[in-house]
């Protein structure tokens, strides 16, 4: 079963209602921001989308590490509910790989994010960024471990192995974007090298 984030780490948003409108609108605001102009847009912008005062932002969050951290938070949570959905799929490789391109296309929403999170992992990165961490690496770890169970993956393959792979390919697709189909173009060649050989290739 897919890692729930835990509640210290889930329970970021106050608890009074204007100060949890004001955190709710600016996520909304940095959500958008960044998807447009990249993780490096300017903090004052987030806050006038949000209607808020520059004031209200660093109150809420102190520097741009803690509205990306709540940022990607938000996005692992939706990824560890839908790696539990994955859990009931008919083909457990197919689930496995539904699910990785669904990290890649979270990476590669807001430029910038993948090699913001290949740092912050390196660093050691806060306790929130560690616990989303370790959500990421359980969800992936379940949905391996069934193709594993399948036959369906080569056994060396580790979970980190896999993340480290569709994060190399989310940057990949934010410094040299070849058009639409590149995502699954480069996941095809990660989940090639994923799969067990069918026969037909282990007799080549």
């Amino acid at each position: 079963m897919a890692m729930a984030l835990s509640g210290k780490v889930a329970a970021g948003r106050p608890k009074r209602a204007d100060a949890r409108r004001n955190y709710d609108q600016l996520l909304a605001a940095a959500r958008e921001v960044f998807a447009e102009h990249g993780t490096d847009a300017a903090l004052d912008d987030i806050a006038k989308r949000a209607g808020v005062g520059a004031g209200t932002l660093y109150r809420h969050f102190p520097t741009r590490d803690d509205l990306l951290e709540a940022v990607f938070r938000d996005r692992v949570e939706e990824l560890t509910v839908r790696a539990e959905e994955l859990l009931d799929a008919e083909s457990p490789v197919d689930a496995l790989a539904a699910w990785l391109r669904a990290v890649v296309v979270h990476s590669t929403t807001y430029r910038g994010l993948a090699a913001t999170v290949m740092a912050t992992k390196l660093d050691g990165g806060s306790e929130l960024t560690s616990t989303c961490h370790g959500a990421m690496y359980a969800a992936g770890a379940a949905l391996l471990d069934r193709a594993r169970r399948a036959g369906q993956v080569r056994p060396e393959v580790s979970v980190s192995d896999v993340l480290k792979l569709v994060n190399a390919v989310a940057w990949a697709t934010e410094q040299a974007n070849d058009g639409p189909d590149q995502i699954g173009r480069l996941m095809h060649v990660v989940m090639t090298g994923v799969r067990t050989a069918t026969p037909a290739l282990a007799t080549t």
